[in-house]
C-alpha cells in the first residue's frame, strides 16, 4: 500500500503523524523557516506549552516528518554555556503512500537520466517546452501563487516582493540532476509568468540550499540580486 521512503521509513505511519491540529501547526511553523527551530520558538508559534512542543516534536521525528540536531544558542560557547539545545527541521526523506503502489518516481529517474544523455539537446528542449506550456496553463487559470502552491512550490513572498520558493517539489532528482532539474523548474516557472501575461525573466535561478533554486523577482527588480 506504501511506496518506501529513504531510510526505511514506514510512510503510512509517518504521514498518520500529522493527523492532530497541534502536530501539523508546528510542522507548518518549522517548514517555514530557514534554519533548525528550538522548542521554545515552535512552542510560542503553535500557541502551547514548551513541554507539550517537546513531546509532539519528538514524535514529529520518531515518524521521519523532522530531523535532530543540537546547538548552542548564538554567541554562546565554551565552559557555562550550558548544554547544546535540541532543534528541529524538516526532513528531506519523502513519504508518499498509493494504493495500489505506484512508482513514478522510477518514470521521472528515466526521463531525467535521458535529458542527461541526450546528445544533441533534443530530448532536454522537449520535455523543457513541454514544462513551459504545462506553466502557463496552470498559472492562467489560477494564477501565478496558487500554480506554485498546486505545484508544490511553497512560495512565499517577502518584504520586498519577491517570491521565494520553500521546497523543491524535485528535491531527490534535483540532488543528483541538478542542472537538469533546475533547468525544469525554471521553464515551468517561467511558463507561469508568462501565464499571467508577465516578463518571464522574474524568474531566476538563486541556488539555495534546501529551497527551489528559483525565485520570482518582484516587478521592477529584474536582474537584481540582494
Amino acid at each position: 500500500m506504501s511506496t518506501p521512503a529513504c531510510g526505511g521509513l514506514d510512510p503510512l505511519a509517518g504521514l498518520s503523524s500529522l493527523d492532530d491540529p497541534v502536530r501539523q501547526r508546528l510542522y507548518q511553523y518549522i517548514a517555514s523557516c530557514d534554519d533548525p527551530v528550538a522548542r521554545d520558538d515552535a512552542a510560542a508559534a503553535a500557541g502551547i506549552s514548551r513541554t507539550l512542543a517537546a513531546y509532539h516534536l519528538d514524535k514529529l521525528a520518531e515518524a521521519g516528518i523532522l530531523s535532530v540536531s543540537y546547538a548552542r544558542p548564538a554567541g554562546r560557547s565554551g565552559p557555562g554555556a550550558g548544554r547544546p539545545a535540541k532543534r528541529y527541521e524538516r526532513t528531506r526523506n519523502e513519504l508518499s503512500v498509493s494504493v495500489p503502489p505506484r512508482n513514478y518516481g522510477l518514470l521521472a529517474d528515466l526521463l531525467v537520466t535521458a535529458m542527461d544523455a541526450d546528445g544533441d539537446g533534443t530530448v532536454r528542449t522537449a520535455v523543457w517546452s513541454a514544462a513551459r506550456r504545462a506553466g502557463r496553463i496552470t498559472a492562467s487559470k489560477h494564477g501565478i501563487l496558487e500554480a506554485l502552491r498546486e505545484h508544490g512550490y511553497e512560495p512565499a513572498v517577502t518584504d520586498d516582493g519577491d517570491i521565494e520558493l520553500r521546497n523543491c517539489p524535485f528535491d531527490r532528482l534535483a540532488r543528483e540532476h541538478t542542472e537538469t532539474v533546475c533547468g525544469l523548474n525554471l521553464q515551468l516557472i517561467q511558463g507561469m509568468l508568462e501565464g499571467i501575461d508577465a516578463p518571464p525573466q522574474r524568474a531566476a535561478l538563486t541556488p539555495c540550499e534546501r529551497r527551489c533554486c528559483v525565485t520570482v523577482r518582484a516587478p521592477g527588480r529584474i536582474g537584481r540580486h540582494r
